[in-house]
Parts: structure tokens; C-alpha cells; sequence
């Protein structure tokens, strides 16, 4: 039974080497129209398939919609049944099928053409190319000469038609689709992983399309972390120490910021609260808080992840940060205790 499992993966990893020497060689200049095609669409990328190539199809549109590019899955079913509204002039429609000769998906050809929407289609003919309406294949002679001149229904209607080919299916009767649709999804990552990095897909773009779960816990913002408002501990420089300790016990953050108007002066700790006891003992009830207060305390933006400010505290061995925004106003404070929901820490 291992065997099975390693002849299992051995040739899905095949395949997907053959597809990346065709992307890397004879299949670029396709690849490279049907990114074009998508990172100029003004629409949406509809993602279509049947079957188990529908599963993949749905994987894609997934991928693509999380890494900036606008995509949604539609079932070529229902498409036949009145939600082929869902696609209109300025989309881009991405169909996937191994055969190329997927009733349900030719059944949308009409509407597709008649709607002048760019069609790229993921096959499994063994040939490749960028396909134009008229039926015109722009291939390489030598690698086509060595492989099938067949070209489906589907690829040849396409305007750009991306080859899915594998060489057999894992499946020990060859039936099941294994190797072919391990491929498709791996053509499709990386057709969503080209568009990202075309667009200048950053960290912070992904952290806006992932409010939620764990990436959304590790991409969180200080601003949605941060004490502010009445439960922002603050004082005056004027303030007399005992309404100081009163305000950080009140606030139950160990710490208060030290403000004139809303700019941000100075920082009061436990800790510097503890260091004025050893040194002046019970005459620090006498001081006011600029006397006691740590200035140009260590400061970070609102808009920072989490993680960024995780890693100033830890390099500062501190356990708060105040938040200000470029003018030096406080906006909040975020300690290492609210970073803990995050599972940073």
C-alpha cells in the first residue's frame, strides 16, 4: 500500500514538472496572454468547470479573489438555467475541462462570443497555443510535431488555450482524475500568483482580504488591538501622583500616557513607578507626572500589524506601546496582553 501512495504522488509530481517546462518553454507566450487577458479584465474573472474540474475551478476563484483579482465561481448548470447573467461585457471567462469537450461548458459558447468576452480555456489537449477566433493556432512546430495536433471544441474556441496535458492519471485504472486536475490547480495558482505580483500585491492588501481566522488574527492591525477612547489611560503633566496611580489602577494597563492636549509628551509605568519608590520613597506622592514620567516613550502607528509591534517590544523588552498618529496625538495605547488574541505571542 505505501508503494501505491508513492507511485501516487511520483506521478502527479511529474506531471506538474512537465507543466512548469511548458510554462518556462513552448506554452510562455500563452501563459503570458492569458495573464495580460485577466489583469486588464474591468470585470471579473468567471471561473467555470463540471465535475471535478468544477471543484478545482472553484479553488481558482478562491485563489484569485484572496490575491486581488476579482473572480467568481460559476457552475456551468446553473449558467444554462439564467445565471449565465452573471457574465458581462468587460469579464474575462477562465473554463476549465479536461476533455475540452464538456457539453454544459460548449453549451455557453454562443452567449460568450456574443458578449465579446475573452475566453482562456484549460485543457487537456496535448498541444498548446494561443488560439483566435478564427481558429488560428500560433505554435511551436517542434514541440507540436511531437505531440497530438488534436485540438477540442473548447481549446479551439478560446482565445487563448492553456495545456493541461499529463502523461496518465494516478489512478491505477488511469479513470479517476488525479494527475489531470493536480495540474489544473497548479496552472491556476500560477496564473493567480503572476497576476499578484503584476498588480504589486502587498501584505497589507492581503491582510484587507483576510479580516478573519487565523491569517486574520496574525495580520491584525494595532488600530483594532489598541485601548483608546475612555479606556486609554491619560494624564496631565500637571497631574499630582496619587490621581496618576489612581488613573493606571483605574485603566488596569499598568501604564498611562502623560498629554498636553492630545499630543503626546510622556509615559508613567509600574515600573517607574517602582524605580521613583527605591530611590525617593514616600516622597514621590509629592511629585506631578512630569517629574516622574519616561520621555519620548517608544511610539507606533495605528495602521502597523500586530506583528510589527510585537517585535518593537520585544527588541525594547517593553510590554505597551503608545499609539500616535504622524502629528505626535495619541490615539491609543496596545499592550502585550492584547496581542495574545492574535497568537503572536
Amino acid at each position: 500500500m505505501k508503494n501505491i501512495g508513492e507511485n501516487v504522488v511520483r506521478i502527479e509530481a511529474e506531471a506538474l514538472r512537465a507543466l512548469a517546462d511548458r510554462i518556462g518553454g513552448p506554452m510562455a507566450a500563452s501563459f503570458q496572454h492569458a495573464v495580460d487577458l485577466m489583469f486588464s479584465c474591468a470585470g471579473r474573472v468567471v471561473v467555470t468547470g463540471m465535475g471535478k474540474s468544477g471543484l478545482i475551478a472553484r479553488k481558482i476563484a478562491a485563489t484569485l479573489s484572496s490575491t486581488g483579482t476579482p473572480a467568481l465561481y460559476l457552475h456551468p448548470v446553473d449558467a444554462l438555467h439564467g445565471d449565465l447573467g452573471m457574465v458581462v461585457r468587460g469579464d474575462v471567462v477562465l473554463a476549465l475541462s479536461a476533455s475540452g469537450e464538456t457539453e454544459e461548458i460548449l453549451s455557453l459558447l454562443a452567449t460568450i462570443k456574443r458578449l465579446q468576452v475573452p475566453l482562456i480555456a484549460m485543457t487537456g489537449d496535448e498541444s498548446f497555443g494561443t488560439i483566435t477566433s478564427a481558429g488560428k493556432e500560433k505554435s511551436n512546430a517542434a514541440y507540436k510535431s511531437a505531440r497530438s495536433t488534436h485540438t477540442s471544441t473548447l481549446a479551439a474556441a478560446a482565445d487563448v488555450a492553456l495545456d493541461c496535458s499529463i502523461a496518465e492519471e494516478a489512478c491505477a485504472l488511469g479513470l479517476a482524475p488525479t494527475a489531470s486536475t493536480t495540474t489544473m490547480l497548479a496552472l491556476g495558482d500560477a496564473l493567480a500568483v503572476t497576476l499578484s505580483e503584476k498588480r504589486g500585491f502587498k501584505e497589507e492588501d492581503f491582510a484587507n482580504l483576510h479580516p478573519g481566522g487565523k491569517l486574520g488574527k496574525k495580520l491584525a492591525r494595532v488600530e483594532s488591538l489598541m485601548h483608546s477612547g475612555e479606556a486609554l489611560p491619560r494624564v496631565t503633566p500637571q497631574t499630582k501622583m496619587p490621581d496618576v496611580i489612581y488613573e493606571m489602577s483605574r485603566k488596569k494597563l499598568g501604564v498611562t500616557a502623560v498629554v498636553e492636549g492630545d499630543r503626546l509628551v510622556g509615559l508613567i509605568s509600574d515600573g517607574d513607578l517602582r524605580r521613583l519608590l527605591e530611590k525617593r520613597g514616600k516622597d514621590v506622592l509629592d511629585l506631578t507626572a512630569a517629574e516622574a514620567m519616561t520621555k519620548n516613550p517608544k511610539t507606533i502607528a495605528a495602521a502597523k500589524f500586530a506583528a510589527t509591534a510585537l517585535a518593537l517590544m520585544e527588541e525594547k523588552k517593553i510590554t505597551s506601546l503608545m499609539v500616535v498618529d504622524e502629528s505626535g496625538k495619541l490615539e491609543g495605547i496596545v499592550h502585550l496582553h492584547d496581542l495574545w488574541t492574535t497568537e503572536l505571542v
